[in-house]
C-alpha cells in the first residue's frame, strides 16, 4: 500500500492542501493554489509545494509540505535539501510542514537540522513544523469540519473501535465532500486506515477492497508509480554498467510513460554493448 499512501497523499496536498495547512495552525489566508517547482533531484521531489495568498500581502507565501510513512533519522536531510531546491527555484525560504503518519519505535523527528562545510567555517541550518499524526486527537480533526482531513483521521488518536470510527469518516465524506470526490477520498482514507487497522475486517464501511482496484485515481496513480520504477531501473543499469550516463539521455528515459516500451527499454539497457548503442535505440523508439 506504500505507493497508494504516498500517491494519495499527493492528491490531499493537491486538491485539500488548504486543510492541511490549518492541521498545521496556518490560517487567515485568502486563496491557495498546489505548484510544481522547476528545479528537482534526480530521484526525488517535495511531495508538496504551495503558494498561499494572505491578505495585505503583494507575494504569495510558499508552504512546502513532506509527507512521511514513520519518524527516520535522514528526514533532517531531506528537508534541509528540498528547502535549497525550493530556494534556488522561486529565491525565496518556504514555511516547511513535516506530517509524521505513524510512530516507530522510539524514533522521533526533532524539526531542525544543520550542515557544516567541512573546514567548519560555513554552515546553513533550517527549522519547520512537525506534526505527528498519532498524537491529534482523531475527534478534533472530525470537529473542523474539514473533508480534506478526514483520509489523515484513522491515524489520529482515537480510544473508540476503529469500525466507529471508519463509519464517521464515511459519514464526513458522503455529508461535506462534493459527490464526485467521494470515490477517490473513501480510496485514500482506506489506504491510510490499512497502515493500522486489519482492513480486510474494515474495508466494506468505506466501500470494499474493490474501490482500491476500480478506483480511476489509484489506477492511475499506480500506473505512474510503474513507470516510474522502470525509468529509474533503466537509468541505474545504464549507471551501474558505464559509470555513469548524459543527463539529457536520463531525462529522455524519465520523459517515457508506456510501460512496455519502458520494459524493451530495461531489458535492452541490461545487454547493450555501450551508451552509444542504447541512444540509437531510443531514438528509434
Amino acid at each position: 500500500m506504500r505507493e497508494g499512501k504516498d500517491r494519495g497523499g499527493k492528491w490531499l496536498i493537491e486538491h485539500h492542501g488548504d486543510a492541511i495547512l490549518h492541521m498545521a495552525g496556518i490560517r487567515g489566508f485568502e486563496k491557495w493554489q498546489a505548484i510544481q517547482p522547476q528545479v528537482v533531484q534526480q530521484g526525488r521531489t517535495p511531495d508538496g509545494l504551495l503558494e498561499v495568498v494572505f491578505p495585505g500581502e503583494t507575494e504569495p507565501d510558499l508552504v512546502l509540505l513532506e509527507i512521511y510513512t514513520y519518524p527516520a533519522s535522514t528526514i533532517a536531510d531531506d528537508i534541509l535539501r528540498d528547502l535549497l531546491l525550493v530556494y534556488l527555484d522561486r529565491g525565496k525560504v518556504p514555511e516547511v510542514v513535516t506530517l509524521i503518519l505513524h510512530p516507530k519505535g522510539n524514533l522521533s523527528v526533532l524539526g531542525e537540522g544543520e550542515k557544516n562545510s567541512r573546514l567548519e567555517t560555513t554552515k546553513f541550518s533550517g527549522r519547520w513544523r512537525v506534526i505527528n499524526l498519532w498524537e491529534i486527537k482523531a475527534e478534533d480533526l472530525l470537529a473542523t469540519n474539514e473533508v480534506g482531513l478526514i483520509p489523515w483521521v484513522p491515524l489520529a488518536r482515537y480510544e473508540g473501535s476503529p469500525d466507529a470510527l471508519l463509519q464517521l469518516c464515511r459519514e464526513c465524506i458522503e455529508k461535506q465532500a462534493p459527490e464526485n470526490e467521494w470515490s477517490n477520498l473513501l480510496a485514500i482514507t482506506q489506504i491510510m486506515a490499512s497502515m493500522r487497522y486489519d482492513i480486510e475486517k474494515l474495508s466494506t464501511i468505506l466501500g470494499g477492497t474493490n474501490m482500491l482496484t476500480e478506483n480511476p485515481l489509484l489506477r492511475k496513480l499506480f500506473a505512474e508509480k510503474s513507470a516510474e520504477v522502470l525509468q529509474l531501473a533503466t537509468v541505474d543499469a545504464l549507471e551501474a554498467r558505464f559509470g555513469g550516463i548524459p543527463e539529457n539521455l536520463a531525462a529522455q528515459i524519465r520523459s517515457i510513460q508506456g510501460e512496455d516500451e519502458l520494459k524493451d527499454l530495461h531489458r535492452f539497457a541490461v545487454t547493450c554493448p555501450s551508451i552509444e548503442a542504447f541512444h540509437n535505440r531510443l531514438q528509434l523508439q
